[in-house]
């Protein structure tokens, strides 16, 4: 039997207590050893088990609840995501803080009064820079428990098909004669399922709940639609070793949050168009069964953390077919476009007016080019990463096509998906920028005009007969006819 039979662990990157800290944990019953068989010890960032982050530290008065709230765990029988759990982990993960120590504070109002101020005057200076208006009906000043509040129904609409197939999986990799003999199992091996995954996915929210600095970081509408949110505490660590005033991180942060929210608000197609590439890419991903039939096949009710340590190596392939690899094409180039427009538009209002702009320009480029550990762990858990891996490729056709066909020309391109730059574009982007687009306008104009009849007689050439001419000879040949 494992140390840890319930085997809930951090990631590994987690740092140890150290010999002291497992000395003081052994004497005080909170240990991995026999002295506590199912690993429930302080919880805190060093510790080696995010359940003792929902149990803090436990004695015997407490044991009652602990295993009444870990039948619950183990019998839940919701999607396959335990997004209670999720939520409740990413809410511990974020009270623990952050590696540079700094701690999740309640919002005052100052800071609230700054990020408005941050918006409105974004809003002000983007008007000069794109023709789509302002999509911020308000501005929110937000904690980092308040961000996974906010953002967790997103995560749902993103993690669950993938945990679904999982889930599925699980059935499948089992003979159809074991899978009636074994239905209570399978039933225990898909709480436990749902478990893991929401331990993983809410350490991973907590922890990019200390790393966000708005509600659209990753390039997908997060919050709330029209709300424009940024957290103070994370912008004021961004912005703590860039040599920058704190006044032009947080205003050049604005504007970025605020491009993204006309974007959204403005193309009502986006959004359905980035989770549908989303959706698109994670039906060609297929669960490694081989993976999969291992760890079922040796499967111990009391030794589930192989199904987590599973988990964090991935067990997802992308299908190297045509079809997914266009998925991807289109999911990668569709990020690009977006976060391209924002750091084209944002550069333009931001240059003439902050003396950083560059420096903070580059600075979110490389952040988001590179990730962090959170992204990673996303990855991991459901075969994507998102990334805009040609943001800069895209920058630079957004800004070209401002500069051929001006700020109304470059935004019309929203108009229809059909319109947009393609992956190939982006190779070409020249090529692209002078093509000769259809205008959409004109073509529903003739439609229109089709489907209506002509309101005026069409012009008419040297020799083409004229109506009365058409007329007479059309009685000739009845009257021949009659004959």
């Amino acid at each position: 039997m494992s140390d840890t039979p319930f085997g809930f662990g951090l990631p590994p990157e987690e740092p140890d207590d150290g010999d002291e800290g497992k000395k003081k944990d052994q004497q005080s019953g909170g240990g991995q050893g026999p002295a506590n068989p199912f690993g429930f010890g302080p919880g805190g960032p060093g510790g080696d088990n995010p359940l003792a982050a929902m149990f803090g530290s436990l004695n015997p008065n407490d044991l009652g609840a602990a295993f009444q709230q870990l039948g619950q765990m183990l019998s839940y029988e919701g999607g396959p995501v335990n997004w209670d759990m999720a939520k409740q982990i990413a809410r511990q993960t974020v009270s623990q803080g952050t590696p540079d120590g700094t701690k999740d504070a309640s919002i005052g109002p100052a800071e609230r009064t700054q990020v408005a101020d941050a918006v409105r005057l974004a809003d002000l200076w983007l008007d000069d820079a794109t023709s789509l208006p302002s999509g911020a009906g308000s501005a929110v000043a937000w904690s980092r428990a308040e961000w996974v509040e906010a953002t967790l129904p997103v995560w749902k609409e993103l993690v669950d098909p993938v945990a679904e197939r999982v889930g599925a999986a699980m059935g499948d990799v089992l003979p159809e004669e074991m899978q009636a003999m074994a239905g209570p199992l399978l039933g225990m091996m898909r709480s436990m399922g749902g478990a893991m995954f929401g331990t993983q996915i809410g350490q991973a929210v907590g922890v990019l709940a200390g790393e966000v600095v708005g509600s659209t970081d990753i390039g997908l509408p997060l919050g709330p639609v029209g709300k424009a949110a940024l957290l103070p505490l994370n912008i004021e660590s961004f912005g703590k070793d860039l040599s920058v005033p704190q006044e032009e991180v947080r205003l050049y942060l604005a504007l970025r949050e605020a491009a993204h929210q006309r974007l959204f608000a403005h193309v009502p197609w986006l959004r359905s168009h980035l989770f549908g590439a989303v959706e698109g890419y994670a039906r060609g991903i297929k669960v490694d069964t081989a993976k999969l039939e291992d760890v079922v096949g040796q499967f111990d009710p009391q030794n589930p953390e192989e199904l987590q340590q599973a988990l964090q190596q991935g067990m997802f392939q992308p299908e190297d077919t045509p079809e997914q690899k266009a998925a991807l094409a289109r999911l990668e180039t569709a990020l690009a476009l977006v976060e391209g427009w924002v750091d084209a538009v944002v550069h333009s209002a931001a240059k003439p007016r902050l003396s950083s702009a560059d420096a903070l320009r580059e600075t979110l480029r490389r952040r988001r080019a590179t990730g962090g550990p959170a992204e990673q762990t996303f990855a991991t858990l459901i075969g994507l990463e998102l990334r805009p891996r040609r943001l800069r490729d895209a920058s630079r056709l957004w800004a070209s096509l401002t500069d051929a066909r001006g700020v109304d020309g470059r935004d019309g391109l929203w108009a229809h998906p059909d319109m947009l730059p393609t992956a190939s574009d982006l190779d070409d982007p020249d090529g692209f920028v002078h093509r000769e687009q259809l205008d959409f306008s004109e073509l529903d104009k003739m439609l229109g005009e089709a489907a209506s009849g002509p309101s005026e007689k069409p012009n008419l050439t040297k020799d083409e007969p004229k109506d009365d001419e058409k007329g007479q000879a059309k009685g000739e040949e009845k009257g021949d006819d009659d004959k």
